[in-house]
């Protein structure tokens, strides 16, 4: 018996670190995996919260331009809301183009003509409740009726397709007439 483990000891051990050899070479291809994903995540994560840092700055130069500026032109305000933001950028260690810094402030000052309509005038005629409720009232029953319609006209149109034809009871002749030549 001791001869037999005496002879398989050599094979055993050498299987043994090959499995072990392996097993860690799994392993360390999986935390390499994971720590690839793992940067990828930051990386995004990070320029996910440059941005956000980046167009909140944007927004703080224009709304700066928009107010310290009144009488100047829009080219006068957006250099300087993009001086501002490019300062205030460079503080916090944020790098960023020119273009790309125009760009989130020509986005700000386009939020900002949206908020300014959905904001009603003083020009405007106001409705009343009842107005709207009644505007509201014929829009639905006008989408109703072409609801309506529509499902009509689709009925119509299967009833008219599965008419049956009528067929002839019994086969008619064709007469074939011969041209008569004349002279």
């Amino acid at each position: 018996m001791q001869t037999i483990i005496e002879t398989v000891h050599p094979y055993v051990s050498t299987i043994a670190t090959a499995a072990i050899g392996v097993l860690t070479t799994i392993i360390l291809a999986g935390l390499n995996t994971v720590k690839v994903k793992v940067n990828t995540w930051l990386e995004a994560r990070t320029t996910a919260a440059q941005r956000e840092v980046i167009h909140k700055i944007a927004g703080e130069g224009f709304a700066f331009a928009q107010t310290a500026f009144k009488q100047a032109g829009g080219e006068r305000k957006l250099q300087e809301a993009l001086q501002y933001a490019t300062l205030r950028l460079a503080e916090q260690g944020v790098t960023v183009s020119v273009v790309e810094l125009q760009a989130a402030i020509e986005k700000a000052y386009l939020d900002y003509k949206s908020k300014q309509k959905l904001i009603p005038s003083q020009t405007e005629p106001k409705i009343s409740i009842e107005e709207a409720s009644q505007a509201a009232a014929k829009e639905a029953v006008s989408g109703l009726a072409a609801k309506l319609n529509d499902f009509l006209a689709q009925a119509t149109t299967e009833i008219t397709n599965n008419v049956p034809t009528q067929v002839q009871s019994k086969p008619e002749t064709i007469l074939e007439q011969t041209p008569v030549a004349t002279e």
